[in-house]
């Protein structure tokens, strides 16, 4: 039997190898190794049985190391020897990724062989510099209507998607995967129900969809920093493509779920939490995140769109905030347009880019602006409308609203399958701008 008081002693006195080291303590979330000297974000590796436990470092008290595991903690007993681990901070890259649902370690979910990898990639890094991106000055076509015409999106900008429940986000998500014009789309599942990793990756991602994609799985059952390393990894593949001059669509769902992993692991660490539960690592982890994502110095670009689940359509949740005032714009999926079956359910008013102006036309952002003041008019008579108290000629703004309202709604509604190219969505919108 192991003499803990004694082996911590003589590890601070580094009489022992400092690569190795033992469990001492394990509760909750949280594994206690003594006798290893590691830096935080290291990994450590454990014999549990005849598996290893991967575990990873999270910070140090009373010269112990607190660690996170990346895997299950059944079998692990105390005494259990651990080895600081020299890889595991890289992620494998290469074309034989794309058309692949691979999880947080890379290993393959979809029953076939691992894919062959011809590089490594740092599964942390930094962004690009400030001065070292390329602005976002051109409008991709992602072949969702109402985003092409009235909501376009700049090749390397960084997006919200804000959602409840049953508004169509997965949907949406699935259009542009199939739709958007891109080299690669990778995609980030962080956090979903099993059952609806399949049902994704067969109906909104399809087979057009996965022949050039990457999707990237860590469900809900996977402790909380496999979930959050899935989101690490998901971000490292697209960095690699872009880096090589592709021009990639990062897509994650949900970053919401990549919070509340880390929230997880950080307080079962003892970090204090600051709001609704989260800790201020949390709301650190997220700009480096997002941060990762855009332009870069080179050709390539990432395009990122990550969506944000709003418990309850409250729009002030702190995660919302967060991520709303860190991004270059919003786009919000409304209940309400989703219970009339309008479909993708896109707040126009609700929903903001920062790079409008940038990357539309001059034209087109009058038209945007003539189709937001019909939605704004028709919005501010609604209760009028609904208990038919508006009497016509009251108001010429709102009575051009209601006139225009199906116009607006036949330019938003898009069914799963229709194909609708950026020039087509356009040509819709001066239509309807001229008032035909």
């Amino acid at each position: 039997m192991i003499d803990l008081g004694a082996y911590i002693e003589r590890a601070r006195s580094a009489e022992v190898d400092a690569s190795r080291g033992f469990v001492c303590q394990a509760v909750g979330l949280v594994v206690e190794v003594a006798g290893v000297k590691a830096a935080t974000g290291d990994r450590l590796v454990a014999r549990v049985g005849t598996r290893a436990l991967t575990l990873e470092v999270l910070g140090f008290r009373d010269g112990r190391l607190l660690a996170a595991p990346l895997g299950s903690t059944a079998g692990l007993r105390q005494g259990v020897a651990c080895v600081r681990c020299q890889r595991g901070h890289e992620v494998g890259v290469g074309p034989a990724l794309l058309g692949r649902v691979i999880d947080a370690f890379g290993e393959p979910l979809d029953g076939g062989p691992p894919p062959p990898i011809t590089g490594a990639v740092p599964l942390r890094r930094e962004p690009p510099a400030p001065f070292g991106r390329r602005p976002v000055a051109e409008a991709i076509d992602t072949g969702v209507r109402v985003l092409d015409a009235l909501l376009p999106v700049g090749r390397g900008q960084r997006l919200g998607l804000f959602a409840g429940t049953g508004v169509g986000k997965s949907t949406l998500l699935g259009m542009l995967t199939r739709r958007a014009k891109a080299d690669v789309v990778v995609v980030g599942l962080i956090g979903e129900r099993g059952r609806e990793v399949g049902d994704f990756v067969r109906n909104a991602v399809g087979k057009e969809g996965l022949a050039r994609s990457i999707v990237v799985v860590a469900t809900s059952d996977a402790p909380p920093l496999v979930r959050a390393q899935g989101a690490l990894r998901a971000t490292a593949i697209a960095e690699h493509f872009r880096d090589q001059g592709a021009h990639v669509m990062l897509l994650m769902d949900s970053v919401t779920r990549y919070a509340m992993a880390l929230r997880e692991a950080t307080l079962a660490a003892g970090e204090p939490p600051v709001s609704k539960g989260y800790t201020p690592s949390v709301f650190a982890a997220l700009p480096l995140l997002f941060e990762r994502a855009g332009n870069g110095s080179g050709q390539g670009s990432i395009t990122a769109i990550y969506t944000v689940l709003v418990e309850g359509d409250d729009l002030h949740d702190p995660i919302v905030d967060a991520v709303r005032g860190t991004l270059d714009g919003h786009i919000v999926l409304s209940r309400e347009l989703a219970q009339q079956g309008i479909f993708p359910a896109v707040d126009v008013l609700g929903s903001v880019s920062r790079a409008f102006h940038d990357i539309a036309p001059p034209e087109q952002r009058a038209h945007v602006q003539r189709v937001r003041e019909l939605l704004g008019a028709h919005r501010d008579a609604a209760d009028l409308l609904k208990i038919g108290a508006y009497v016509a000629g009251s108001d010429p703004r709102v009575d051009a609203a209601v006139l225009a309202l199906p116009r607006v709604e036949r330019l938003i509604r898009q069914d799963i399958d229709e194909a609708s190219p950026r020039s087509a969505s356009l040509a819709l919108l001066r239509k309807l701008g001229a008032g035909a």
